[in-house]
């Protein structure tokens, strides 16, 4: 009898448990990334670009994910976007505020990233995805409170060789194709990787992965001679006036006087100036808003310090002022002011901000911040297009956040503007980024409506635009100062202009297209798998 010796293998050593930890934390690390490319990719910073290895990293995280997986991914992407972004709006009033808008838009896109997700599947899913993101985009552009578009993807993207596609399909279709080539990088490189390893890649997956890359930046290409920034009705010299704030903050709305006063003395210092020869006499000149928070039709004493400057200039000017009836709301007004005739005509702020101008839920809204007892009576919105004629310059107005909204900018370029005044006030956000991000709104909807845009603001950075976004003249915050420059006027419309909203209506039903597909694929799975099922049943045991 022979004995077996056994030799026992000695025990495996125990995987530490920050070996486990890690794979579990690289999508939600990689999808934080991503929301901050997003970020970094917006003004101030000159990196537009960043938004394409954004996507490509976005992608990657959450392809063929579960959908409560994509929405918690999403939802860490959304807050690595809209929290550094959207860091201004607590400049003044506290974290919570800041905090709870970023939150709610990042669910936004964390409900997008469920729908990315889900297209995911699908063949050529970067078309399918970008579009469920811009669709994503309108959402957030509309709702709650009539929406909140910052962070629109187009807005990053002043600076872009894609901006060309703002005048072919207006922002929803430059958002479209940025997203889409971002997504696009990721499934190049994907096939690449798969060249390497199998040594073959069926060729529709290759021409998808090329034509996604290739077809934004191919457009962008095409739509340059849409770009124009001819002199087709002659052109108009306009001043900007930036007369400065006392200080910053919130508190300088009780120095009204102060910053009224700050805006007529720089526009009399003009006309000294023109006297002197210095600079040519404006045409028209553009004061920003909330420049004037004392009611001239009710404050005499802001009714003729307006008056004198106006006279000085001698040429009709735009004055924001704050309009106090004896009832109802408060008016957002810009005050078309003619150096012979006083007032003449009036445009009403109609995109007011919700818990800035106005404040809905004020109960609930008051838990959160004691600040909102600083909207003591709200604002109302207006009910018109504003289109001022100055001295025969028809001139759109659109009043600072309306800016943000692809309708209330457009509506002024059908309705006859030769050019676009944005009158600002950014006072509120002191020296953060939000002056820059909105700055870049303009250059965007110049291209977009091949218009000039002036930019008038209380502190700054006031600009003047030319129809292909180039800045031309810009001034330093919390500078007095004033811009004269002789823009061009024109009056064709982009093909942006034409349609409308109709780029937006397509691509929003290609992405409802896409997301359908992708259930009527889930239904068919399911019901194939339960066939199977059921066949198995019902087959008799073999004996």
């Amino acid at each position: 009898m022979s004995a077996t010796i056994t030799t026992a293998e000695p025990p495996s050593a125990p995987v530490s448990r920050s070996r486990k930890l890690w794979p579990r934390l690289v999508r939600p690390a990689a999808a934080v990334l991503s929301g901050a490319l997003l970020y970094a990719s917006f003004p101030p910073r000159p990196l537009w670009w960043l938004v394409l290895p954004g996507f490509a990293l976005l992608g990657w995280v959450l392809t063929g994910r579960g959908l409560r997986a994509a929405l918690g991914l999403g939802l860490l992407a959304g807050l690595g976007f809209m929290l550094p972004l959207l860091h201004w709006t607590g400049e003044e009033v506290g974290p919570v505020p800041w905090l709870a808008l970023a939150l709610v838009e990042a669910l936004f896109i964390a409900v997008g990233c469920v729908g990315i997700s889900a297209v995911s599947r699908l063949p050529c899913w970067p078309v399918w995805a970008a579009a469920v993101w811009t669709l994503d985009e309108a959402l957030r552009a509309r709702v709650p409170f009539g929406g909140f578009p910052w962070g629109k993807i187009a807005f990053g993207q002043a600076e872009s060789a894609f901006l060309p596609l703002a005048a072919l399909g207006g922002t929803p279709l430059l958002s479209f194709a940025v997203v889409l080539c971002g997504f696009g990088l990721l499934e190049a490189v994907r096939q690449v990787r798969r060249y390497r390893i199998t040594g073959a890649v069926p060729r529709s997956a290759v021409v998808a992965a090329a034509v996604t890359v290739a077809a934004p930046v191919a457009a962008a290409l095409a739509a340059l001679p849409l770009v124009d920034d001819s002199p087709e009705d002659g052109t108009a010299t306009v001043a900007a006036i930036q007369g400065n704030v006392p200080r910053l903050g919130l508190d300088f709305n009780s120095q009204r006087r102060a910053v009224l006063d700050n805006h007529a003395e720089r526009t009399v210092q003009l006309a000294r100036d023109v006297e002197a020869g210095k600079v040519p006499q404006p045409d028209l000149v553009l004061w920003p808003e909330n420049s004037s928070d004392l009611d001239p039709y009710r404050n005499a004493d802001a009714r003729e310090a307006i008056d004198r400057a106006v006279r000085a200039i001698g040429a009709p000017t735009v004055i924001g002022a704050v309009l106090t009836p004896d009832s109802g709301p408060l008016r957002n007004t810009l005050i078309e002011w003619d150096p012979e005739s006083g007032p003449v005509d009036t445009y009403d702020k109609r995109h007011i901000q919700p818990f800035g101008e106005y404040m809905p839920m004020r109960s609930v809204a008051r838990v959160f911040s004691e600040d909102v007892d600083r909207v003591q009576r709200d604002f109302g919105p207006g009910g018109k297009v504003g289109v001022f004629d100055l001295a025969g310059t028809k001139v759109g107005l659109v009043t600072c956040y309306e800016a943000a909204f692809d309708g209330a900018v457009r509506d002024t370029v059908k309705d006859g503007g030769q050019m676009i005044a944005v009158p600002s006030n950014n006072a509120t956000f002191g020296r953060s980024e939000m002056t820059y991000q909105q700055l870049a709104m303009s250059q965007v909807r110049a291209v977009e409506h091949g218009r000039s845009v002036v930019v008038p603001v209380t502190s700054g950075v006031s600009a003047v635009i030319r129809p292909d976004g180039t800045i031309v003249q810009k001034t330093e915050m919390f500078t007095p100062d004033a811009l004269v420059d002789e823009v061009p006027l024109r009056s064709t419309l982009t093909p942006a202009t034409r349609l409308g909203t109709l780029p937006e209506g397509v691509l929003t039903l290609l992405a409802v297209a896409g997301l359908g597909w992708t259930v009527a694929r889930s239904v068919r799975a399911r019901r194939g798998r339960e066939d199977v099922t059921t066949g198995t049943e019902n087959v008799p045991a073999a004996t």
